[in-house]
């Protein structure tokens, strides 16, 4: 075993990234999932059933919530700024003020982005006649899971936190299968119904009281380069969508093009060009044939 030590070992010297020796300031995954236990609780109080909240206790409870989440999120959020300040050779570190503005400013938005995702759950009721209840929307449905999530870390993300959005989003990717890039600036009332398989990209813009079925695409067609033939970062790349559309189940948008507001997109189209406001954009009926079908054994 002396042998597959000492070449492992030395591995570790060769490369810098999928090794973290003495990186002791990094994100802790796990402690990343607690942050997002809490902090939905706080925005859905009660609904994880951790806390028994009443008229009669919420003020304690909720106070006693709000200020451990903050403590546990200021030491995650200053662990990433700590290590995008190693990597980054800095001089001048401000990590721990960069850190308690970051952090002050989404407790202090919570509100705004509880009515947000009060409109995507009546969104989500007024979509599915299948909904039972606001509850049963809030308890079960993976897209407003999704949607929640993506708030808080797109909060994050544009208060330039690094690291941690990322790793909510993939959290999120994990539990519900929707996978939405920090990123990505989505509206009120926005809808994902069954949702597994959705993918936003980063650069996505998705305007007011839009709705996504499963499989749905909102990618890149391509990657801007340099002369060098490096990617440029940052860029526009993916896809507009303006209010009121409707986008049908494993449709696939590609590129910096704009969806009209009204336009409703049919199921398994390709769309890499602007649809204007009010169309309808389907892809040719199929042609459907009819035979006898062969017996089929039973299987005892």
């Amino acid at each position: 075993m002396e042998e597959q030590i000492e070449a492992l070992l030395e591995s570790y010297k060769e490369d810098s990234g999928t090794n973290f020796i003495d990186d002791t300031d990094l994100p802790v995954n796990e402690t990343i999932k607690e942050l997002i236990g809490a902090l939905l609780e706080l925005l859905f109080p009660g609904y994880m059933g951790r806390r028994v909240v009443t008229k009669q206790n919420v003020r304690y409870v909720i106070g006693d919530l709000l200020c451990s989440t903050y403590k546990q999120l200021h030491d995650q959020v200053l662990r990433a700024f700590r290590h995008e300040c190693r990597i980054g050779a800095c001089t001048r570190c401000i990590c721990e003020s960069k850190a308690q503005e970051a952090c002050g400013r989404l407790f202090d938005d919570l509100v705004s982005i509880r009515k947000a995702l009060r409109s995507d759950v009546l969104a989500a009721y007024e979509g599915d006649p299948a909904a039972k209840s606001y509850e049963e929307i809030v308890i079960a449905y993976p897209g407003i899971t999704a949607i929640s999530i993506h708030r808080i870390a797109h909060h994050l993300y544009t208060n330039e936190v690094p690291l941690i959005p990322r790793i909510m989003a993939e959290i999120a990717h994990a539990r519900t299968g929707i996978d939405i890039h920090p990123g990505a600036e989505i509206g009120d009332s926005f809808f994902i119904d069954h949702g597994t398989g959705v993918v936003i990209g980063e650069t996505t813009i998705i305007g007011n009281h839009v709705r996504l079925y499963q499989g749905v695409t909102l990618g890149s067609a391509n990657f801007p380069v340099d002369d060098e033939g490096h990617i440029i970062r940052g860029k526009k790349r993916h896809p507009t969508i303006e209010d009121d559309v409707t986008i049908y189940a494993e449709a696939t948008i590609l590129g910096d093009v704009t969806i009209g507001s009204g336009s409703v997109i049919g199921g398994n189209v390709w769309v890499m060009e602007d649809v204007p406001p009010n169309t309808r954009v389907s892809s040719g009926k199929p042609e459907i044939n009819f035979k006898p079908a062969a017996p089929h054994p039973r299987i005892y």
